[in-house]
């Protein structure tokens, strides 16, 4: 969670909501793809920090199945990047700071664990929770 962390860190100073995320490897040692809201200098609605880690992670492994691969992100996923994680059939969802306006992995909506999907990752939330919410109240507060 600190690299995602320092990942978000990245996103500020791109003028972007602070959020940041790695897929790691299914042994969980190696980092394969790293991202962080890139949306406002990018100018691209889809440059939510998930999907470009999981981009960049299908891309070194050269398939887009990312089975047996996590997640870790600092603010729980949106629909968008709920529904790429199913898609790209990650194992496991860690989140730091619940979402309750727009989180789509248990607080708002759950399409992570919708039974009616057939990949449900398992999801783990709440993780340095406090640590990744700061940036995010800064980041607002401010504007």
């Amino acid at each position: 969670m600190r690299h995602a962390l320092a990942e978000a860190e990245l996103a500020v100073r791109g003028g972007d909501v602070p959020v940041g995320a790695v897929v790691l490897s299914p042994d969980g040692t190696t980092v394969l793809g790293t991202g962080h809201n890139e949306r406002e200098a990018t100018g691209d609605p889809t440059a939510h920090a998930e999907v470009l880690a999981i981009r960049r992670a299908a891309a070194r492994l050269g398939q887009w199945r990312l089975t047996g691969c996590t997640l870790v992100v600092t603010l729980e996923p949106c629909t968008m990047c709920a529904g790429a994680l199913v898609q790209s059939r990650v194992d496991r969802v860690v989140y730091g700071a619940r979402d309750e306006k727009a989180g789509a992995a248990g607080s708002l909506w759950d399409v992570v664990r919708d039974r009616r999907l057939n990949h449900r990752p398992e999801v783990i939330e709440g993780v340095l929770a406090a640590e990744c919410a700061r940036p995010l109240t800064d980041f607002f507060r401010d504007r």
